[in-house]
This record gives C-alpha cells, structure tokens and sequence, in this order.
C-alpha cells in the first residue's frame, strides 16, 4: 500500500492536512492524536465522520468491547485506514477495468 495515497484519501475523507511523507506508524499515530482530540472535543463530530466514510459500526462496536483497557483512538484509527485502503483499492480495481473497454463501448 503506498503510504503517501492513504494520506491523501485520509486528508480528503476527514479535512485534515497530515504531511504528505508520513511512514505508515506516523500516519497513524497523527490520525490517534486527532481522533483522541474528537473524542475529547466534539464527540458528534466523530461520529459524523466515521458514518460518512462508512466505519462498519458492528465491527467498530465489536473491537471496543473485546479490548477494553485499549486505546479506543488507536481502534478507530486503525479502522479507519482499513476503510481508506479498501476504498483505495477498490478505485484502483475500477480503473484498470475501464482501461480494458474499447473507446467505442465507453460512454
């Protein structure tokens, strides 16, 4: 996964302005303090964000009970990337399959 294209996703999905040379443990540790800030501040917000990147709830729900005494900014954070990586990739998937279709079959 190339780092610098999650960053990117991460920085549109949530309007954020991460650096772009981040390595994957500073991503993630950047994206833990602004979460934990959410958390602290404008928990609504958070909550706004996680539903419009589609963060599974069950899955969500499910990780915080079964690690209680863990930090709940580092799960969101974790499963939020997971999010952003699908979706990543899913575009990649999409695009390669158009480049298959003649110019003619393309609307």
């Amino acid at each position: 996964m190339d780092v610098q294209n999650l960053i990117k996703s991460i920085n549109t999905s949530l309007a954020l302005e991460l650096p772009d040379k981040l390595s994957f443990a500073a991503l993630r540790g950047q994206l833990k303090n602004e979460i934990s800030h959410l958390i602290q501040t404008d928990f609504q917000k958070l909550v706004g964000i996680l539903y419009r990147i589609d963060v599974n709830e069950r899955k969500l729900k499910y990780l915080l009970q079964e690690n209680v005494g863990e930090d709940a900014a580092f799960i969101i954070a974790d499963l939020i990337i997971e999010r952003q990586v699908e979706k990543i990739k899913s575009r990649q998937q999409f695009s390669r399959r158009d480049d298959n279709i003649s110019e003619e079959e393309k609307w």
